[in-house]
């Protein structure tokens, strides 16, 4: 792309873009040197929280004592995140933010487990602890499980710790659920575990930028009808009330909640929240529009907001001008991607393994990233996808967007976002990486068990325990990621076909059918050097395909220089080939496998890089 640029090694050039930056910014009251971290869906699962209406209190560890909350191993390696060690690695991060001398912390949705009352006050109680002892200021905005459906609605877990290993079912209402078997632990009824919905989110969370805080230099949402030359807390106080942040959603119009906002913690920053939860509702919401279950879930993101919620729009268009008008760095997060999250693969996703496959649902329409660039958006934080990546779009007229992917705490690989505000002009945005977390063995005594009930029997979904001699955090989320791939990706993503004779091939199997079945592809003799027998197989390529999607370049570390070197030569192999009638069909999706693999190698920088937000012609400079 020819406005990313590549420094390597040469922080000249870094301090001459700085200096440029600095030269057209604003002459007016600026943010400097503002460190903002952006922890996106760390999913808190409060593994040593108390039910405050039973008197249940978990399952004992025997390797400290205490009483956990937690969930299985089985669920964590059939879950796109993890539901225990998370917890471990948001405390670890919070820490190495405090060390770091960061002021400002953003969560971009997904919080919590599921918006369970025992984990959002478990999050609430975190973020109180870390405000009152270092001084930081939560800013927070709701994902698709935080609150799960616009209003509360009774849910449960089958999967918790549970003495004996064996399960431990927790419902919020008696009769929701039918053990199977008579040797099952007894259900544990509590409310602790409904979905609560927005109501009962802001009563929690509400000090973390949902209301106004009289400290603020500002503060508004959708719904506000001052503006900024007649501001005062009083007003925003009195105009924050939940009664007033609804809208009619088509076509039944039933009134939904928007918890959008705009803050102003300092002088010349402006922190813009976007609630892009959109909870599609059913025919039976025309006639009750209170109950939960009349309305789809929240997991699209702003395909559906353009066709649901435009009121957002009108309202993003006006905060830009002011922004822009009044000199305010804008930064804008929310929990939804509004650029597409794949490197531009999505295509290739789709032709080769459907509609379907690795999420597609969820990567916005390039009509997205093109409304919300002209609305005045220039840079954007989200989440939601567990991955970490750059979007970039620019457009003839001088608009342009980038989007940053903030990483899971809660999957591979395991980071947080830190931005620098240099000047109004220069951003700068690093990734960091949490490698070691202390504690996050904590629960693996209580893993034990369950493996060994597990093994006794003999489940077919039965995990690898080798995920327990992992000796650091990272290595274990690499795990969860493998494990994942095993007992859900293959199946879910792959056609069966396919996914036979990949998972069932060596590199170099492959490389012999293609070879066999190609007319003027390279021969053995020539190929032997580039691929040693055995080196990689089919469920490795797979694999390492997964944490290039998860980690972009990030991975590379892991997968090793000779390996991605062996795959590039070997899809090159595959470009030039002239397959045989009979194996055509396979060698394009050998072909399909290797674009996608390249779109992920090749993407944009998700490192450590510096945007200009004030030109289109260099926005992004990347150091290497």
């Amino acid at each position: 792309m020819k406005r990313i640029f590549s420094i390597q090694h040469s922080m000249a050039l870094v301090m001459l873009f700085l200096l440029i930056s600095a030269c057209t910014s604003k002459q007016t009251e600026q943010p400097k040197d503002i460190k903002i971290a952006f922890l996106s869906d760390v999913h808190l699962q409060n593994l040593y929280g108390k039910l405050s209406d039973n008197d249940f209190k978990g399952v004992l560890n025997p390797g400290n004592g205490r009483y956990v909350l937690g969930r299985t191993m089985e669920a964590q390696l059939h879950s796109t995140r993890l539901f225990n060690e998370n917890y471990f690695a948001f405390l670890a991060a919070l820490d190495d933010v405090v060390r770091r001398g960061v002021k400002y912390v953003v969560l971009p949705g997904d919080f919590s487990d599921d918006g369970q009352p025992l984990n959002v006050r478990g999050m609430q109680e975190i973020l109180h602890d870390y405000e009152s002892k270092y001084g930081l200021q939560f800013v927070v905005i709701t994902g698709n499980h935080d609150p799960v459906r616009p209003f509360a609605t009774d849910a449960g877990k089958t999967d918790y710790l549970g003495a004996d290993g064996k399960n431990q079912v927790l419902m919020s209402k008696s009769g929701m659920y039918t053990p199977k078997d008579p040797k099952e632990n007894p259900v544990v009824i509590t409310n602790d575990i409904h979905k609560m919905g927005y109501a009962g989110i802001m009563s929690e969370m509400g000090d973390f930028g949902f209301f106004p805080k009289p400290g603020d230099v500002y503060w508004e949402t959708p719904f506000s009808t001052y503006n900024y030359d007649d501001y005062s807390f009083e007003k925003a106080k009195q105009e924050a009330q939940m009664k007033i942040r609804q809208y009619p959603i088509p076509p039944t119009n039933s009134l939904l909640p928007d918890v959008s906002y705009l803050e102003e913690p300092v002088q010349g920053l402006w922190l813009l929240a976007i609630d892009g939860n959109v909870y599609l509702p059913k025919e039976k919401a025309a006639a009750d529009g209170a109950d939960p279950e009349n309305y789809e879930g929240a997991s699209i993101g702003y395909n559906q907001v353009l066709t649901h919620k435009m009121h957002l729009l009108d309202w993003v268009k006006k905060v830009c001008r002011e922004a822009e008008k009044r000199g305010k760095t804008l930064i804008a997060f929310s929990h939804y991607p509004m650029v597409e999250f794949y490197d531009d693969a999505s295509p290739g996703i789709r032709q080769l393994l459907g509609d379907q496959s690795m999420e597609l649902h969820r990567v916005p329409a390039e009509e997205v990233a093109r409304t919300f660039a002209e609305a005045g958006i220039k840079l954007h934080f989200g989440g939601h996808m567990h991955i970490n990546d750059t979007g970039i779009r620019t457009y003839d007229d001088g608009k342009f967007l980038v989007n940053v992917q903030v990483p899971s705490l809660a999957a591979y690989i395991p980071a947080y976002k830190l931005l620098t505000i240099h000047n109004s002009s220069l951003i700068e945005i690093e990734t960091i990486q949490l490698d070691s977390v202390p504690r996050f063995k904590e629960l693996f005594p209580l893993y034990e068990r369950e493996y060994a009930c597990l093994d006794s029997l003999k489940s077919p979904s039965i995990w690898n325990r080798e995920i327990l001699s992992t000796a650091n955090y990272h290595d274990y989320t690499a795990w969860h990621l493998k494990e994942l791939v095993r007992l859900r990706f293959l199946k879910a993503d792959w056609p069966t076909d396919l996914r036979k004779f990949i998972v069932g091939s060596t590199g170099r199997e492959m490389l012999d059918y293609l070879v066999q079945n190609s007319r003027g592809a390279e021969t053995e003799t020539e190929t032997e050097t580039d691929f040693n027998a055995g080196d990689w197989t089919g469920q490795d390529l797979i694999y390492d395909l997964y944490r290039l999607r998860s980690a972009d370049k990030l991975a590379f570390p892991d997968i090793g220089k000779e390996r991605l070197g062996q795959y590039q030569r070997f899809f090159a192999l595959v470009e030039q080939a002239t397959p045989n009638t009979e194996a055509a069909e396979r060698v394009e999706q050998l072909r399909g496998i290797g674009r996608i693999l390249d779109h992920f190698m090749q993407g944009a920088p998700a490192d450590h890089f510096y945007i200009n937000l004030n030109s289109s012609d260099s926005i992004l400079v990347a150091v290497d």
